[in-house]
């Protein structure tokens, strides 16, 4: 609105209200000398006082505009407040449903478990360049978190602590070559080793090997952790969902698909402490 009154058009119609307002000014004057019958001043001024008056209407026409237009960004800048702050809550109410969910699933999981400690923590970065797809969470050793210890989900099994830092650390899935774990079939109590392998990282899936070849395992059979290494016994690994024979051993293997879907992580646990703690390191490396 401010260019409006610094434009051509707005000094042309000041210049034109000037003039009717001297023609009106005259006409006053001139009024007053001839007869009031006369109707040759009237008759001269009458189309500007006409013209004058329908510019003063147009002129109180873009000042109701002006006005209505500023009580309009008002109100509208009002409800944008408004709305914000409404997205604000959802997002706070819907994170705390999240956060219920979440802890009430750990729960049963400590009631089963009474010497698991938990510290929880979230994702925050993903590690493009490993194909068995670590992540990066948001506590460390400031939380009490040390190298090796597990992480899981409420579904299962993650993978365990591989780098800390004061506030962040970096979790090896098991997808990872670099995990190696004792596992048992959850129905047969056949055991074997679970840990990843190049080919099958991109599926999502790691392998159950050093099966004995007159094991009973079954596709659809629950994998679950032995006790041995670095992991508590009986948590959650995934699904037998293919058995092979190696031609060159006496042993057979399972593709497992892990419980956890690792590519839509979002939120995990890390035990932090359990009873047996501290048992089989993985080799060549130190606790």
């Amino acid at each position: 609105m401010r260019f409006f009154f610094r434009s051509r058009q707005f000094k042309i119609i000041l210049a034109v209200i000037a003039a009717v307002l001297a023609l009106s000014l005259i006409s006053g004057v001139i009024g007053g000398v001839i007869a009031p019958h006369s109707g040759v001043l009237g008759t001269i001024t009458a189309p500007f006082v006409t013209l004058f008056q329908r510019i003063s209407d147009g002129i109180n026409d873009i000042g109701d505009a002006y006005r209505d237009g500023n009580e309009l960004m008002i109100k509208n800048a009002e409800l944008e407040t408004e709305i914000n702050e409404l997205r604000e809550e959802l997002a706070d109410y819907n994170k705390a449903m999240r956060e219920n969910e979440f802890y009430k699933n750990y729960l049963e999981i400590k009631d089963a478990n009474p010497d698991f400690e938990f510290t929880p923590a979230t994702l925050i970065s993903r590690d493009t360049e490993d194909p068995f797809e670590g992540f990066v969470i948001n506590k460390g050793s400031l939380s009490g978190i040390k190298k090796y210890d597990p992480v899981i989900t409420d579904a299962g099994l993650v993978g365990y602590i591989s780098q800390v830092g004061p506030t962040t650390s970096k979790v090896a899935t098991i997808l990872s070559t670099d995990i190696t774990l004792g596992a048992l079939d959850n129905r047969t109590n056949d055991s074997g080793i679970v840990s990843g392998k190049m080919e099958l990282a991109g599926e999502g899936k790691c392998r159950f090997y050093n099966l004995a070849r007159s094991c009973t395992v079954a596709v659809g059979d629950y994998v679950v952790t032995s006790g041995e290494g670095v992991f508590p016994d009986g948590l959650l690994i995934g699904t037998i969902s293919y058995i092979g024979s190696d031609e060159y051993s006496t042993s057979i293997y399972a593709d497992v698909v892990p419980f956890v879907d690792i590519s839509s992580i979002r939120d995990v646990m890390v035990i932090t402490d359990f009873e047996g703690q501290g048992g089989i390191i993985p080799s060549g490396e130190e606790k």
